[in-house]
């Protein structure tokens, strides 16, 4: 067999290869062996005549189709692997001569993964960000358990920016109700930004029993093609206006919130678990951002299968995101403002970079010579266990070796990330 490689692009190869009488002899042997075990002869069981009579009877031109058949699809594996190259998928295959007897040659196609050179990863020029809490971050929080703790007194009076409202509302759109613009006792905290602009604005100044018209325009952005920059009408009824009352920021809603003595204990509090989510938050992000200045550093092209792969994925992944919105596809890119067009462009480029830092990221384990052992996948399995242990289904796909193998291999991104990590924060 002899083998010639021509490098389609960056991730596609075609080897055309030359069998020679020696290999097409083997394949022959091998289909005639399998052939007279279905013979049957006058006088013999089926399969047990003798080769040489058993032969006779077969098709001549059944056994040269399956000689080239089979001497092709077992040399095609050894041709690529000669060729130094690993196929992602079966390879196309075209047959452009063949001799019977003689010889026969083949071309095989194929995306194969690319030749990868990493760039200087212990010296990637990328900057973690300091993690700080400021002191508006806590008070948000402390005001948002202070909502939480909130009273609410009916009042009669007319309604301000702070106080909620319980209204009845129809939108209106050229005089006829537009789908999402209707409800009844619709809680509402003015100035809360709930609605389009003008709406909690125009309740201002009127109170229960009040019945009036609000005409607006909807923002030219707005989500809803349909609604965006039209003008409407709303017919709006107040039924309630409710004073929020909130306590005191003191010794004893501090102690409402949990075993704190005061209000510097819950701020010392709120301080520590925001740290810890910014910490979470900003090490994650260092590592994206690594992961992105590695790839820019280092030489890799993205196999065209594998980013169909990845777009696949990633509509998927949209396509549970609208059903669970009880809509199609099409109607949430729609709402999301894409068209089909641009929204393949950007799926596509976002697909091209998962998969060039998939490769970048597999490289580079193999260069830090990263391995996980069987125990602590094992450990690791255990854990998955524990955290679905009320899902029969899921336990039973931790028991698949392609589950298992797909752990092994995120516990080895996982340990590369930390090297990368440990490597550039020196």
């Amino acid at each position: 067999m002899k083998v010639k490689t021509k490098q389609l692009s960056d991730t596609r190869v075609k080897v055309t290869v030359t069998l020679e009488k020696s290999d097409l002899d083997r394949a022959e042997d091998k289909v005639v062996e399998r052939l007279i075990k279905e013979v049957r002869l006058e006088g013999f069981r089926k399969g047990k005549a003798p080769r040489e009579l058993a032969e006779r009877v077969l098709d001549k031109n059944q056994v040269m189709q399956e000689t080239v058949d089979y001497a092709v699809r077992t040399t095609v594996p050894s041709a690529f692997s000669e060729a130094s190259k690993n196929p992602l998928v079966i390879p196309k295959v075209e047959v452009t001569k063949f001799v019977p007897g003689e010889s026969a040659e083949y071309t095989a196609e194929a995306d194969v993964l690319p030749e990868i050179k990493l760039g200087d990863y212990k010296k990637l020029k990328v900057k973690k960000p300091e993690i700080k809490v400021e002191e508006k971050d806590i008070d948000e929080i402390v005001e948002n358990i202070r909502k939480a703790y909130s009273e609410k007194k009916v009042m009669k009076k007319k309604a301000e920016m702070g106080d909620e409202v319980i209204i009845d509302f129809v939108g209106k759109k050229d005089g006829e109700p537009f789908k999402g613009g209707t409800a009844k006792d619709y809680a509402l905290t003015l100035g809360s930004h709930s609605f389009i602009p003008g709406f909690e604005e125009g309740i201002v100044g009127h109170e229960s029993g009040d019945k009036f018209d609000l005409p607006l325009t909807f923002p030219k952005d707005y989500g809803e093609k349909t609604l965006a920059g039209a003008k409407v009408v709303f017919e709006v009824l107040v039924k309630q206006v409710n004073v929020i009352e909130l306590p005191k920021l003191d010794s004893d809603f501090a102690k409402k919130c949990g075993p704190f003595k005061d209000m510097k204990e819950l701020r010392a509090d709120i301080e520590k678990n925001l740290r810890g989510q910014n910490e979470y938050r900003i090490n994650n992000q260092f590592k994206d951002d690594l992961v992105e200045a590695l790839v820019k550093v280092s030489t890799v092209s993205a196999p065209e299968i594998l980013v169909e792969d990845q777009m696949r994925l990633i509509r998927a992944d949209l396509e549970r995101n609208a059903a669970s919105q009880k809509i199609n596809f099409e109607k949430l890119l729609e709402a999301s403002g894409y068209t089909k067009e641009s929204w393949e462009k950007e799926a596509k480029d976002l697909a091209e970079h998962r998969v060039k830092a998939s490769l970048v990221l597999q490289t580079l384990a193999g260069e830090l010579k990263i391995k996980i052992d069987d125990e602590e996948v094992s450990a690791k399995i255990s854990e998955l266990r524990d955290v679905y242990k009320k899902s029969p289904e899921a336990l039973k796909n931790l028991k698949d070796p392609r589950v298992k193998m797909d752990v092994r291999n995120r516990m080895a991104i996982e340990k590369t990330l930390d090297t990368l990590v440990e490597l550039n924060s020196k």
